[in-house]
């Protein structure tokens, strides 16, 4: 048999074959019923008080048909399973309810409204909740990481550039700038939920309807704040998917580059940081390892939620405007597998980083070794011996690589390692005392002489823990208003479901 017709007799000669039911209908129809079940049964609720509101349905009409939604929202999502008779879910659920309260009321449910603009309200709802457990578990990162900076603002510690030892810091400067990027992709978060949370009901296929419906109070009834107002963008528009991938995109991919130093400041050379128990993996063989598995996990699961997000951006790349399924029901997996995998991430970041135990001593030495503080030295010969700056840079650089010639760190270089220096750069013999260099040399000193704003300095960094607390504070605020006014949406959309039923059943 050729291969013609070896696939006619497999898949038949009438929709649906075989091929498009097991690649398509069917992996699509489980996506649906896995992640849209619930939000479809808002929509149907909403949908129907509004019709109700606006006298395109009875008061009985729309509780009838209200009895029917409430029994098959109460079903267990898994009891659907995939029919050929049915496209979608969405035909399966309408069929169902045709056979529990009669064809001609199911089919008034649909009065003014299109899988169009139903099913990008679905992909909303769903969505704007993914987002909001995804910012709660941001705050808690953040909360994590602004805990342990205000344990660690004496804590010194070298900071790199290009990976080299550069200046000293402290463990709190650093894990404060690490909020502060967390925080930019909480603000690009909340652009997103603002983008995602409005509804695009009242837009049908497109071009809205011409029956008289109110668009607002499905809205209100939904909890979304706001409509897409014009009916095109409404369907086509997939920027609120663009947004949320794009910010998730950064957000993994800013968490994968601190998790990288994580990692690194776990390493037996380092020695500055160790991972609590609970979250560390012994050896098969050798059983002296302690692995700090728990960030290699988080650091491939954050660029495993980057890549779906990709994905996503990908998917709408090129496509034309308007309703398309590259959009829809293959697009919106890749984004709830992007969030759910990042907020593992974060979850997991957020319980290593409040137990990490931190060896201050080791990281105190560690920021005396390499030249570090030499910067000090070049600004000193800059503000006491009026040398342009560029001068004292190339003495410094002088003593640096005789200190290194002779195995010395620089707080052991002798007065006279700093004249020979200077003599060579200026013809003049520069120097200072032992007790100066050593002052220069010092780590804390480097750290104390700059007050500036956003610098080092532990009381620069609690004025900047204050204030990052108190955003926190405001931050957790918002989302609580956020969550408020989807529960009093819905309690208040359940309340006016509840009176129509009761008014249908007499």
């Amino acid at each position: 048999m050729r291969k013609r017709e070896k696939v006619l007799a497999a898949d038949g000669r009438r929709f649906p074959g075989k091929t498009y039911v097991d690649c398509l209908l069917k992996p699509v129809f489980h996506d649906q019923r896995d992640f849209l079940f619930r939000a479809m049964f808002q929509v149907h609720r909403a949908h129907v008080v509004m019709l109700c509101d606006q006298g395109l349905l009875s008061e009985a009409e729309a509780g009838e048909i209200l009895q029917g939604v409430e029994k098959l929202a109460g079903s267990d999502p898994s009891e659907f399973q995939y029919d050929p008779r049915y496209e979608d879910l969405f035909f399966m659920v309408e069929g169902r309810l045709k056979e529990s309260i009669g064809e001609e009321l199911a089919g008034n449910m649909h009065i003014a409204r299109s899988r169009n603009d139903m099913g990008v309200a679905m992909y909303r709802l769903v969505l704007r909740d993914h987002l909001l457990l995804l910012l709660q578990h941001l705050q808690d990162l953040r909360e994590a990481l602004l805990e342990v900076a205000e344990e660690h603002r004496e804590t010194v510690m070298p900071a790199y550039t290009h990976t080299q030892p550069a200046q000293p810091t402290t463990l709190a400067h650093y894990l404060l700038a690490v909020h502060d990027l967390v925080e930019r992709d909480t603000r690009r978060l909340w652009s997103a939920y603002q983008t995602v949370n409005r509804s695009p009901l009242g837009a049908a296929a497109l071009t809205t309807t011409g029956f008289d419906i109110c668009r607002d109070s499905v809205k209100e009834s939904l909890g979304f704040d706001d409509i897409v107002e014009n009916s095109y963008d409404a369907i086509a528009g997939a920027d609120y998917l663009l947004e949320t991938a794009t910010s998730v995109l950064m957000l993994m991919t800013d968490v994968g580059r601190w998790v990288q130093d994580m990692l690194q400041f776990c390493t037996r050379e380092f020695r500055a940081v160790e991972v609590a128990d609970p979250y560390v993996q012994i050896s098969s063989i050798m059983p002296q390892k302690r692995n700090p598995v728990s960030v290699e996990h988080s650091r491939s699961l954050a660029s495993s939620a980057a890549a779906d997000a990709q994905a996503a951006i990908t998917m709408v790349h090129n496509t034309p405007f308007g309703d398309i399924v590259d959009t829809e029901d293959d697009l919106q997996p890749h984004l709830y597998r992007a969030i759910d995998k990042s907020i593992r991430v974060l979850k997991l970041m957020t319980a290593v980083i409040c137990t990490i135990d931190i060896d201050k001593e080791h990281l105190a030495k560690r920021a005396r070794l390499g030249y570090i503080t030499i910067t000090e030295l070049a600004d000193v010969l800059v503000r006491e011996k009026n040398l342009s700056f560029r001068i004292a840079h190339q003495i410094a650089a002088q003593v640096a690589q005789r200190a290194h010639r002779a195995g010395l760190e620089l707080d052991h270089v002798p007065p006279q390692m700093l004249a020979e220096a200077a003599l060579e750069v200026t013809n003049q013999a520069i120097t200072f005392s032992e007790e100066k260099l050593a002052q220069i040399a010092d780590p804390r000193h480097f750290i104390d002489v700059r007050r500036c704003p956003g610098s080092p300095h532990p009381t620069e960094v609690k004025r900047m823990l204050d204030n990052r607390i108190l955003r926190l504070q405001e931050d957790r605020e918002h989302w609580i208003r956020a969550k408020d006014r989807i529960r009093n949406a819905r309690n208040r959309l359940k309340t006016r479901m509840n009176r129509l039923i009761s008014v249908s059943k007499g």
